[in-house]
């Protein structure tokens, strides 16, 4: 039976109150508010038609700078000014500043009581590009120098050019290589840019990136050679390093340790000895070597650092253009005692028409040959390449290989 109100439990019959849609109301005024200001935007960009819409603008004053004074003068017959003109030609402009440009082929005799100020043509010396395709041939080892079809040689492709030759005989010629070089990056730059470039360079086969490091020489007007670790009187515990050429029943594969080295980057004149007292005082060892390095055009360099080496001589009887140097520069590496031998080599340079020294890339080194080099001019003396030292010295001097 149905309940009547009073069977009825007390609030079964209430309507539960509808929640007001507070959500929906604020999300759909917010797609409205979208919309509208969407469309507004719309409206604006297509009833405004700015050209430069969107574009980066700026604003600039541009005014009229004033004219100069005139200082043309009236023509007696015209009332018009003229306006200012520049000199015509070159001559007048010299004229008109009391200086006189005495050109080539003019005598300057003409022009008494003037000082004379002459301008050298200090002109950059380019060397040959490398490598030189005629030059290298490729094996395992990269690419080695050779003889070209045209007998052509790396010693004298590579070798930096003498240039236009002094207004006046030096009194004496100097050459200077410095050394072990590649390694240290910070070292090499330095050397690279602060020495002359008539200072020739040597790059040990060991650092990174040689084929660039030593073009960047080449590009500074700087010759290169190639340092060969050769065995010295105190090996091993005195080692230069890897692939090291050796004396003995160890030295078989010393052809393979030298086109290794050769082939470590081209555009080098020569080879210079990295230590090596007892390889180079062995003429047995030295004679293979030498017989590959006078096949491939090279030079070779004696860096006199042992009275017993046999190196330069030994190669000047294969027929290989070589050299031995006088001294080395920093035995001692201080300021003064650097100073001291650059003065000794001053003194072998007049005495012999031409002297050759070998240094280290060191800092205090590489500062003093630069500040020395300033004052060679003034002493008449002057910087030559060390591939050129060869052709001026003379035959009875210390250290000839002739």
């Amino acid at each position: 039976m149905p309940l009547s109100e009073l069977d009825q439990p007390l609030g079964r019959n209430r309507r539960a109150r509808p929640r007001p849609p507070v959500g929906r109301w604020l999300s759909r005024a917010l797609v409205g508010a979208l919309i509208v200001t969407f469309t507004g935007l719309t409206l604006y960009a297509a009833l405004r038609r700015d050209p430069d819409g969107g574009e980066p603008m700026a604003t600039a004053a541009i005014r009229e700078r004033p004219r100069a004074p005139e200082t043309a003068a009236t023509a007696p017959d015209s009332g018009r000014r003229e306006a200012p003109q520049g000199p015509a030609s070159a001559r007048q402009l010299e004229t008109e500043s009391g200086v006189t440009v005495v050109r080539p082929g003019a005598d300057e005799t003409d022009i008494p009581g003037a000082i004379v100020i002459t301008v050298p043509d200090e002109g950059t010396i380019k060397l040959a590009p490398s490598p030189d395709k005629r030059l290298v041939e490729r094996t395992r080892h990269g690419f080695l120098p050779k003889v070209g079809p045209d007998g052509a040689t790396p010693a004298q492709v590579y070798a930096r050019p003498l240039g236009p030759a002094p207004a006046t005989k030096p009194a004496g010629r100097i050459a200077i290589m410095v050394g072990g070089l590649g390694i240290s990056q910070s070292s090499t730059s330095e050397a690279i840019a602060r020495l002359p470039g008539a200072v020739s360079l040597a790059f040990a086969p060991y650092g990174a990136d040689l084929e660039k490091t030593a073009a960047r020489a080449r590009a500074e007007g700087h010759e290169v050679f190639l340092q060969v670790p050769m065995e010295p009187f105190d090996y091993p515990d005195n080692d230069p390093g890897p692939h090291t050429l050796l004396t003995g029943p160890k030295g078989a594969d010393n052809l393979d340790r030298l086109q290794w080295a050769l082939g470590r980057f081209t555009g080098y004149v020569g080879i210079v000895n990295f230590l090596g007292g007892r390889l180079t005082a062995d003429d047995a060892a030295l004679t293979p070597l030498l017989r590959e390095v006078a096949g491939r055009g090279l030079m070779v360099i004696d860096d006199g650092s042992s009275p017993r080496s046999q190196l330069a001589p030994a190669a000047t009887r294969a027929q290989i253009p070589a050299l031995k140097a006088d001294l080395a520069l920093d035995g001692t590496p201080r300021a003064d005692a650097i100073d001291k031998e650059l003065q000794r080599l001053e003194t072998l340079a007049r005495e012999n028409g031409v002297a050759v020294a070998t240094a280290s890339a060191l800092p205090v080194t590489v500062e003093r040959i630069t500040r020395w080099a300033r004052t060679l001019e003034a002493k008449g003396l002057a910087i030559v390449p060390v591939s050129a030292a060869r052709g001026f010295r003379n035959p009875s001097s210390t250290g000839s290989l002739k």
